[in-house]
């Protein structure tokens, strides 16, 4: 009650909210918007069967044109890792399967994961949580949720909720984060959720200092 009533306080009509939209949800739903323009799943098996790995990890990267997901090193390791061949090929092949692929959701997020990992590394590196998420959250929304460590685990300390993190990005980090996500919508199912934007958003106004 005491996180609910911080978000009210800053967002009076909930995830309906002129201010929250400005804030918060607007910005990542257009993101969500880009993708859909840019890596639609005929757009991308199209790609992919031409081999334009390249032309995809430049598509993936202008989804989040405009957003504040990924730190600027983040950024720049994942730009880094896609001009080289080896990396943009298993970028391209590894989110086709995240996002598109068939398979249960446990073993495609780990599959890539393992993916990301694999990427080459100039300097800094690139499997990190917020990269090793980010995609499936623009790509899915309704299924997949973002990951900013720091925040996410003040969130889940001030909610009382026990998360399981490791600093690897593995799947059983990210199931914690699932669990805590399905916590959050059920406790808000009267102010209405409509995906898991609106629940990360909830969890950054509860363990961001933009909103101490």
């Amino acid at each position: 009650m005491k996180c609910r009533r911080k978000f009210l306080r800053f967002f009076p009509k909930g995830f309906a909210d002129e201010k929250y939209w400005h804030w918060e949800r607007g910005y990542k739903w257009r993101a969500h918007e880009r993708w859909v323009e840019l890596l639609s799943k005929t757009q991308f098996e199209e790609l992919l069967k031409a081999k334009n790995y390249t032309e995809i990890g430049s598509r993936a990267l202008r989804t989040l044109s405009g957003t504040n997901l990924l730190f600027s090193f983040e950024s720049m390791a994942l730009r880094d890792a896609l001009k080289m061949d080896v990396g943009s090929r298993l970028f391209a092949t590894g989110l086709y399967d995240l996002v598109y692929g068939k398979g249960p959701v446990p073993t495609k997020l780990q599959l890539w994961c393992d993916t990301v990992a694999k990427l080459p590394k100039k300097q800094s590196r690139v499997l990190t949580h917020p990269i090793a998420t980010v995609f499936g959250f623009i790509a899915t929304p309704r299924k997949h949720i973002f990951l900013k460590p720091t925040v996410t685990k003040r969130a889940a300390a001030a909610y009382g909720f026990n998360f399981d993190y490791s600093s690897k990005p593995s799947w059983e980090t990210y199931s914690s984060l699932l669990e805590f996500a399905a916590v959050i919508a059920n406790d808000l199912a009267d102010l209405r959720p409509k995906d898991m934007i609106d629940i990360q958003s909830f969890i950054w106004v509860m363990g961001s200092d933009e909103y101490s």
